[in-house]
């Protein structure tokens, strides 16, 4: 008997897909996307101060760009690549809503739904090309590019609405309690009344950025604008730390690549 046949079979067989490329969404996986939002709302705004907002920009596109492509080579997901790709994305989606806002003049009141806009776009094109939006079926380049597409699009129409409650009289504290309020919905809806795991996760996945950026604007601005006074510099590096140590555990645990909640 010889081994041609199996080999002829094995060719024919299809190639196999990649690994699903995002992590399970675990509590950790929660912890720690509030705290890239957090984290990327501070770095921006000290960024733009340190360097000037044209150059900060440019450094944060790059930086997004040269993340995504090496999140994107990779077969599987890796805690350290993915998470590095995640705070990219936050401090540029930042920058995105900032620039509209500061640089063009655009009001929060119409930035706001207008990256809601461009989101449902990204979910529309998304679902009509693929049937689903589920993070657990990212295993193809496709539809990881609808996935980061999806995540950037989060992050700046989050960043838009947190400032926008911000300045329309509830403040920073007002804000971060607004939204922690917020975050629980779609978890009581899902668990309650039947709400899709899908529609449920995307719905506190866009809330977790206004909650984390008011939260980190709240500790670091000055006593005037109702917040701490902790400083841009000191709240970056705490919640840098706090990413850096929670992505070190998934990474040695690797419990980011089982069970969770099924979205």
């Amino acid at each position: 008997m010889t081994t041609q046949p199996l080999l002829d079979d094995r060719r024919r067989l299809p190639l196999r897909p990649m690994a699903n490329k995002v992590p399970e969404a675990t509590a950790c996986f929660w912890i720690i996307k509030v705290l890239t939002t957090g984290m990327g709302e501070t770095a921006s705004d000290l960024l733009a101060r340190v360097l000037g907002p044209i150059p900060a920009v440019a450094l944060g596109g790059l930086a997004l760009v040269a993340s995504l492509a090496v999140q994107l080579t990779v077969r599987r997901h890796i805690a350290w690549v993915y998470w590095t790709a995640v705070v990219m994305v936050s401090v540029f989606g930042t920058m995105a809503a900032d620039v509209l806002h500061v640089g063009l003049g655009v009001p929060y009141a119409v930035s706001t739904p207008l990256f809601l806009a461009a989101l449902a776009a990204v979910f529309a094109f998304w679902y009509a090309s693929e049937r689903t939006l589920s993070i657990h079926s990212i295993h193809t380049r496709h539809r990881e590019g609808f996935y980061w597409a999806a995540v950037l699009a989060t992050f700046a129409l989050g960043t838009a609405a947190g400032d926008l409650t911000a300045t329309a009289g509830l403040g920073y504290l007002g804000s971060v309690v607004l939204f922690a309020a917020a975050i629980c919905v779609p978890a009581l809806a899902h668990r309650w009344t039947g709400l899709n795991a899908v529609a449920a996760f995307w719905s506190a996945y866009v809330i977790t950025r206004p909650l984390g950026a008011s939260l980190a604007d709240w500790m670091a601005v000055g006593h005037p604008r109702g917040g701490l006074a902790l400083g841009l510099e000191p709240v970056t590096l705490a919640w840098t730390a706090a990413i850096a140590g929670f992505v070190a555990y998934l990474a040695t645990s690797q419990r980011d690549r089982r069970g969770g909640v099924a979205a």
